[in-house]
């Protein structure tokens, strides 16, 4: 009994170490097309990734969008790598994250998944491996600060802790850093004071989505509920798309009936957005759906 607790105390603090070093990074870089897949988002996995990262607290983004001061220093994230050991039966997977000089930093626990249909299998098996990396713990610390940037989950909204070494006049200064980490909003703004006293404009996360035209007032669609999701018929009534469940709400993967390419929908400042790719494009699309 005294070893097993001993061995215990020894993984929790191997994992407390680990998760510390998560802290020297800004970024989690999330590719489109991941090495073990021939196509970009397959299974919808990358959007799916960097939705939970988001939602937990971390800074993603996707290796083709990436923000100005990570173009100019790649060495500020860590670049998130899947590892596919899926057998016949059993989709099984881990992910490592890397550094700027492709050393692991960390190594999730193993997510499986029995599901027959691939999309729900990758799903569910990347949400078990991604509660490895809750961001419970994480606050990015950079280089030569002189403490951590505290993350509140209040609101969603994470917010830098008051130096308390400062004198009364200036111990309320605006937030450092403030992020929005839901799938309705994730924006993310950094004031942290430069050398020369000035500070940096808000910085919002880079985005190469191509807006194309929104449906109009009578392309109106109305959800009927079917085994699982929903199917989205016009006014005909004809089905135009179908919507897969997820456990996140008001984020479902789509099939529409008018292209090849699926993608997910989700809701972004009161309205409905279909994402997917054209090629190597990520696109945006707003939708009029009634449910």
């Amino acid at each position: 009994m005294k070893k097993i607790l001993a061995s215990f105390i020894l993984l929790s603090c191997f994992l407390g170490m680990s998760q510390a070093e998560l802290n020297k990074y800004k970024y989690i870089i999330v590719p489109v097309k991941f090495d073990a897949f021939k196509e970009q988002n397959q299974h919808q996995t990358s959007t799916l990734i960097k939705y939970i990262l988001v939602e937990n607290g971390f800074n993603a983004v996707y290796d083709n969008a990436l923000p100005e001061d990570l173009l100019n220093n790649r060495c500020l994230g860590l670049l998130l790598a899947l590892n596919d050991d899926s057998s016949m039966f059993t989709t099984k997977l881990t992910f490592t994250l890397k550094d700027c000089l492709s050393q692991d930093i960390f190594e999730t626990q193993e997510g499986k998944s029995k599901e027959k249909d691939y999309k729900e299998a990758y799903s569910g098996a990347i949400k078990e491996s991604l509660r490895s990396l809750s961001g419970e713990g994480y606050r990015y610390e950079p280089a030569g600060s002189k403490g951590p940037i505290v993350v509140s989950y209040k609101d969603d909204v994470k917010k830098i802790a008051q130096n308390a070494t400062q004198d009364t006049k200036s111990n309320n200064p605006a937030p450092v850093v403030q992020q929005k980490a839901t799938l309705d909003e994730q924006s993310y703004k950094d004031k942290m004071p430069v050398p020369s006293g000035y500070t940096q404009e808000e910085m919002p996360l880079a985005s190469n989505a191509k807006q194309v035209k929104d449906i109009v007032e009578s392309d109106v669609l109305y959800a009927q509920a079917i085994p699982n999701g929903y199917q989205l018929v016009d006014s005909t009534p004809k089905i135009v798309m179908t919507l897969q469940q997820t456990s996140f709400s008001n984020f479902y993967f789509a099939n529409p009936n008018w292209q090849d390419e699926s993608g997910i929908l989700f809701k972004k400042g009161g309205n409905w957005i279909f994402e997917y790719y054209e090629g190597n494009e990520l696109v945006n699309k707003k939708m009029n759906i009634k449910f």
